[in-house]
């Protein structure tokens, strides 16, 4: 398959591709993701092949505008639409009921000529895209181009991370054709994202809500709209054998490079001059560190994350880093960890994850 660089003015042609049952990468704040029609199980199907992704994994919906949660969602709690109005369009993703098709509905369909539960099940939105829940997480990003495809391909857009399932998340059109060159059948090209990391995911389905991954919206704001927030155990550890993952990102090893990262957490020197005592003298130890700490570390490849203080820059810049250590070809990849106020947390998940979440304490 030859891939296709798509121009920022080609909108329409990224929405017929979709239409069509294609695949695209297309810009959000976050991060890149790979879009196909939502309501198509076959193009959906196309997105675990191009990633390598686990089936049981769910994907996100991405749609125009809150009003589309009245066609795909049912039982819409009034925090839904409290959050809606604070954050989207934005990097936030709400988990809520998919609803259900009628009995007419259901007899239409199986006059067709495909009637497999595959294809159309008792809900509106396919199995493939909810892992075979009855809940799915639904988002209307801030990018303009990416609510310009949606709105012109007229159906909501499930869209995970544009990468090498487990490989860090694409901030850049680089990324995305480092990973999905022949893979897929365009790219959009839409600059780099702004926010860095995925979007955070609260599920509505429970009491109290519950977050199921840090993102792009701090808790502390979640928390400005929302009484209480219970936050889900597989923020700081790997789910366990039988678990099942409720949102993107939260069963398998995420965002890591190819080389081993260990993280190191506490006050920030302590955790530099920690680095610096286990390091060996090889180039081949890379070091993702803050601003402030990147002149001890001159002999080795060094990745800065901003100042030691600057969560919204460390999540602009992370994934970008884990990345260049992959282009630097080292061995085993030393990382600073930031606290988890503002966007630390979702910063401190990411690079847990990366690294299978090896963690030591300075």
């Amino acid at each position: 398959m030859k891939t296709r660089l798509l121009e920022p003015n080609e909108i329409e042609k990224a929405a017929e591709i979709i239409r069509a049952g294609g695949l695209v990468g297309i810009p959000t704040e976050t991060v890149y993701g790979l879009g196909a029609n939502g309501l198509n199980p076959m193009a959906v199907q196309c997105i675990f092949q191009a990633k390598g992704r686990p089936q049981d994994n769910p994907l996100i919906l991405h749609i125009p505008e809150a009003s589309w949660l009245e066609v795909y969602c049912e039982d819409i709690p009034e925090a839904a639409w409290q959050l809606a109005r604070r954050f989207w369009p934005g990097p936030l993703t709400m988990i809520l009921r998919c609803k259900k098709r009628t009995e007419a509905e259901l007899r239409e369909l199986k006059k067709g000529p495909v009637c497999s539960a595959t294809h159309f099940g008792p809900r509106l939105i396919p199995d493939v895209v909810t892992a075979g829940m009855d809940t799915v997480g639904m988002r209307c990003p801030a990018h303009s181009m990416c609510r310009a495809v949606i709105e012109a391909a007229g159906v909501p857009i499930a869209a995970p991370s544009g990468n090498i399932s487990g490989r860090p998340s694409p901030t850049t059109v680089k990324h995305m054709v480092d990973d999905m060159d022949g893979r897929i059948d365009a790219i959009l090209d839409g600059g780099d994202c702004q926010v860095g990391v995925e979007s955070t995911i609260i599920d509505l389905t429970c009491t109290p809500p519950r977050l199921l991954r840090p993102g792009g919206v701090p808790l502390e704001e979640l928390l400005d709209v929302l009484d209480e927030v219970d936050l889900d155990p597989s923020l700081d550890r790997p789910l366990e054998e039988g678990e099942r993952p409720r949102a993107p990102g939260m069963k398998y090893r995420h965002y890591a490079p190819k080389a081993p990262v260990t993280v190191v957490r506490g006050e920030s020197q302590r955790t530099a001059q920690y680095i610096l005592d286990h390091m060996t003298d090889s180039y081949w130890e890379g070091v993702i560190c803050f601003d402030e700490f990147a002149h001890w570390f001159q002999d080795h490849p060094v990745e800065r994350l901003g100042g030691s203080l600057d969560s919204f820059e460390h999540a602009r810049r992370l994934f970008r880093a884990l990345r260049a250590m992959d282009d630097n070809g080292v061995k085993h990849i030393w990382a600073q960890c930031p606290d988890t106020g503002g966007m630390g947390l979702a910063v401190v998940n990411r690079l847990s994850k990366a690294a299978g979440f090896h963690i030591v304490e300075a």
